[in-house]
């Protein structure tokens, strides 16, 4: 049994699951990926562990992205130049700034803490080939070499999406969760979206041109942790919300073993408290293929009956 399906019988929730990252930066990289593809690709091992030291430093998720289609070895156009995607979160000021660099050593050029922080203007002066954009991109994760599943389930749904929207789909490397495949992230949003399909995936950018967000699918928003994820789509569902940068996550208080309380605004100015916990049902799943079962923990919160707005 692959892992995906392991998860599909065990009923797993999405949502919570989605990497914690307030940023994201993504470097093309064609030709083949390895398990740990920064450090197992034709980009420089050095160059690579370079890479993802300067992105832990500030909590920023780095990935690897390419056109969807054949990658041959070695690759074709291994010289030309490589197109960077560097977004920002946080729905009170989400951004992303795209563009070229000639040699990928330049991106270690980039103000990464200044990154972390979500300062752009000081982002675009350490990296100026990259500009502000207000294009919506679909990461889809198809790496084989990591988890036999984001092959299988995540290549039918980039090369679908991309025979429709060629310039803002790309595959990508990792954006963990193998068990949800097709599993997908937008930029620079940052929501995860999970067991999608064409049209799903086509949906999820469909809806972020509008300035929505899709919550069938969702794993929830990497700018928040787990509870942060959870409480954010429960008031979505709530409120009936759809509007991709409307709700903030403002404060995850622990108040008990794995239990929470989160406090979730909207720009509006109306907020809810949030009561999350997550707790072992017996239920046991792999989380990659290949690996043993282990123990799947399911998240619980407050009914929306009970969720009364604050001012």
């Amino acid at each position: 049994m692959t892992c995906s399906q392991g998860a599909l019988e065990a009923g797993e929730q999405l949502a919570g699951s989605a990497p914690a990252a307030r940023a994201w930066v993504a470097l093309e990289q064609d030709g083949p990926w390895g398990a740990k593809a920064f450090t197992a690709s034709h980009l420089d091992p050095g160059l690579g562990r370079d890479l993802e030291a300067a992105a832990a430093a500030v909590d920023v998720r780095p990935s690897l992205i390419r056109r969807p289609g054949r990658h041959a070895d070695p690759p074709a156009h291994a010289a030309d130049p490589r197109h960077v995607l560097v977004a920002h979160t946080d729905p009170a000021d989400t951004w992303l700034l795209e563009g070229p660099v000639e040699r990928p050593e330049q991106l270690l050029e980039l103000d990464w803490a200044a990154l972390g922080a979500g300062d752009r203007e000081a982002v675009r002066r350490s990296l100026p080939s990259l500009a502000p954009s207000d294009r919506h991109h679909l990461l889809v994760c198809t790496n084989g070499k990591r988890d036999v599943c984001c092959a299988v389930q995540g290549r039918p749904v980039a090369l679908g999406l991309a025979a429709e929207r060629p310039d803002v789909v790309w595959e990508v490397t990792h954006t963990s969760g193998h068990r949800f495949a097709a599993t997908a992230v937008l930029l620079p949003a940052g929501t995860l979206h999970g067991w999608l399909d064409v049209d799903a995936a086509g949906r999820v950018l469909d809806a972020a041109d509008r300035g929505e967000t899709v919550l069938e699918g969702s794993r929830g928003r990497s700018t928040w942790s787990g509870p942060g994820q959870v409480a954010e789509l429960a008031v979505r569902a709530e409120a009936g919300e759809s509007r991709l940068d409307a709700l903030r996550v403002t404060a995850v208080v622990g108040t008990g073993d794995h239990a929470w309380t989160v406090r979730v605004e909207h720009r509006d100015g109306r907020g809810w408290e949030v009561a999350v916990a997550s707790s072992e049902d017996g239920t046991a799943r792999a989380e990659s293929c290949g690996k043993d079962a282990v123990p799947l923990r399911r998240w619980t919160w407050t009914p929306p009956s009970s969720m009364e707005p604050l001012r």
